[in-house]
C-alpha cells in the first residue's frame, strides 16, 4: 500500500512555464496587447523618470504604442478596413477608434504630461486585468505580490477611470492654451473637440458623459451659495450654459422589438 501511495504523482508546485507558453501560442494578440501595454506603462515611467532613455523619445513612444494598440483592437473588434459610410461609423462609436484619434492628434504636439494621464490609467487597467490571467495559468499560487496590485486596480477601476474622464476634459482647455503659445496646431482644439464629442456620446464608456454632468453639478452648487458674488454666479452660469450648447446630442439606442 505505501508503494502505491508513494508512486500517486503529486500535483506541481512551481511554476508552470509549458502551460504558459502554451496560452501564448493559443492568444498571440491578446498577449500581444498585453506587451504592448506593458511598454506604454514602461515608457511612461521613463518619460516621468527619464534615467534611460529621453524624456520626449519616451513621450512619443507612449503614443505610438498607444496607436499600436487600438489599431490592434479595432481589427479585433471590426475586421478589415472597408471603405463604407456604415464601417466609418462603427470606427467612430469604438473606443479603440477614438483613442486611434487621440495618439495621431497629440503625436504632432510638443509633449505634454496631461496627454500622457489616459493612455497610462488605460495601460494600467487593462494590463492589470491581463495579468491575472497569466498568473493564474502560470499557477493559482503564484506571484502573490503581483496580484495583490492587480486587485489594488481592479478596486479603484471606477476611480480610475473616473479620472481618465476627468483628464480627458482638463486637456480641451488646455489644449486651446497649448494652441494660443505655439506648442499646437491651431486646429488641435477643434480636432480634439470631435475627439470629446465622441467621448461624450459613446455607448461603452459613460463616464467621460458623467464627469461633465458632476462637474456640471458642483459648479452650480458653488454658484448657488449665498457667500458668493453676483458677478461669480453670472460668470459661472455663463460658461455652464456655453459648455451645454457645446455638447453633442446623445442618441440612445432603441430597445428591440419584442
Amino acid at each position: 500500500m505505501s508503494d502505491s501511495n508513494n508512486s500517486t504523482p503529486q500535483p506541481s508546485r512551481g511554476l508552470n512555464f509549458n502551460a504558459l507558453k502554451e496560452h501564448v501560442i493559443a492568444h498571440k494578440v491578446d498577449c500581444g496587447l498585453w506587451a504592448m501595454r506593458v511598454l506604454v506603462i514602461l515608457f511612461s515611467l521613463a518619460y516621468f523618470i527619464p534615467i534611460f532613455i529621453h524624456s520626449q523619445s519616451a513621450y512619443y513612444k507612449v503614443l505610438i504604442a498607444n496607436a499600436a494598440i487600438s489599431a490592434l483592437r479595432l481589427h479585433q473588434r471590426l475586421g478589415r478596413v472597408q471603405f463604407s459610410r456604415e464601417f466609418l461609423s462603427n470606427l467612430l462609436s469604438e473606443d479603440s477608434g477614438h483613442y486611434l484619434f487621440y495618439s495621431l492628434i497629440f503625436i504632432y504636439v510638443a509633449p505634454t504630461t496631461l496627454v500622457l494621464v489616459p493612455v497610462l490609467l488605460f495601460a494600467i487597467l487593462h494590463a492589470s486585468s491581463y495579468s491575472l490571467t497569466l498568473l493564474d495559468t502560470l499557477g493559482q499560487n503564484s506571484w502573490w505580490g503581483c496580484r495583490l496590485l492587480i486587485s489594488f486596480v481592479e478596486f479603484q477601476s471606477l476611480n480610475i477611470l473616473r479620472l481618465v474622464a476627468l483628464s480627458e476634459i482638463l486637456l480641451m482647455p488646455y489644449t486651446v492654451v497649448l494652441a494660443l503659445f505655439g506648442s499646437a496646431g491651431i486646429l488641435t482644439p477643434f480636432i480634439y473637440y470631435n475627439f470629446l464629442s465622441q467621448r461624450y456620446i459613446s455607448r461603452r464608456n459613460p463616464y467621460t458623459r458623467n464627469m461633465f454632468r458632476e462637474i456640471r453639478l458642483l459648479y452650480e452648487h458653488i454658484a448657488n451659495k449665498p457667500s458668493v458674488p453676483q458677478f461669480v454666479k453670472t460668470a459661472i452660469f455663463s460658461i455652464i450654459a456655453f459648455v451645454c450648447k457645446l455638447a453633442p446630442p446623445v442618441v440612445t439606442t432603441p430597445p428591440p422589438q419584442q
